[in-house]
């Protein structure tokens, strides 16, 4: 079975972290271990119809952003890697500067520790520099940086269209194939 954790910290774009949770959920060979911060808990709320507790329970376990304790915590609990999705430039700084003041960067400095898979999902527009260079900086670490770019070759209908797809394309830096992904095919 594999283990994935995600992190879904407070920016805007809850809504990825949560259809992330909902495609890994279809999956019974995945294991999902969620850590939410404070603020993605206000986000969901002004963001989604969804509560907190409906997040959680999509995932096989929770954790509380404070506690540093957590299984998640320690390299010596063995996953597949880590999506922060949507990562807040705050998330991101203390990923980038190994500022593990709470789970979800504790949990990512894991990963980049042991050299396992970390994706940050980058919530913000416009960026300044020092967003790319924490950008930078993280991906110099090892972690892959993937915006939610939208693709518009699938000819998109809806947001959830756009918000799939991306979400898809997350899934597929680990391997995890989403029923719902359309590929190009080349200009035929």
């Amino acid at each position: 079975m594999k283990r994935i954790v995600v992190g879904i910290s407070g920016s805007s774009g809850v809504i990825y972290g949560i259809r992330l949770l909902e495609m890994l959920a279809e999956n019974d060979d995945i294991e999902t271990h969620l850590v939410m911060s404070k603020a993605a808990r206000m986000n969901i709320g002004i963001e989604t119809d969804w509560s907190s507790a409906a997040v959680e329970n999509l995932a096989d376990h929770t954790h509380n952003v404070k506690n540093i304790g957590a299984s998640i915590a320690s390299g010596s609990f063995r996953t597949e890697g880590m999506i922060v999705v949507p990562c807040s430039m705050k998330t991101l700084s203390g990923i980038a500067n190994s500022y593990a003041d709470n789970l979800i960067v504790r949990a990512a400095d894991v990963m980049l520790k042991e050299r396992r898979r970390l994706v940050i999902v980058p919530r913000e527009s416009p960026l300044h520099s020092g967003h790319c260079e924490l950008m930078l900086k993280a991906s110099q670490l090892g972690a892959i940086i993937c915006p939610p770019s939208p693709a518009f070759y699938t000819n998109p209908q809806t947001v959830d269209d756009i918000i799939n797809h991306s979400v898809a394309r997350v899934l597929d830096l680990f391997d995890i194939e989403a029923d719902n992904l359309q590929r190009w095919q080349g200009n035929v």
